[in-house]
């Protein structure tokens, strides 16, 4: 099945982390996402979790 992409629409890095606010995807991610194979982003997608933990102990959105 292919993954769709977990885009938002909030598009606000985070500096810390460099992680977006609405898709903890690093701007590099977003910008190769249609290139990526089906695996890599399912990749990405399952390591959303940690991300999320990780961009909120930084201090979300600073």
């Amino acid at each position: 099945m292919a993954a769709k992409s977990p885009c938002i629409d909030v598009c606000a890095f985070q500096r810390k982390s460099g992680l977006c606010t609405g898709c903890f995807r690093t701007r590099d991610e977003i910008k190769a996402w249609k290139k990526l194979t089906d695996p890599m982003r399912h990749q990405i997608l399952n390591d959303r979790p940690r991300r999320e933990a990780k961009a909120k102990a930084d201090g979300f959105g600073r």
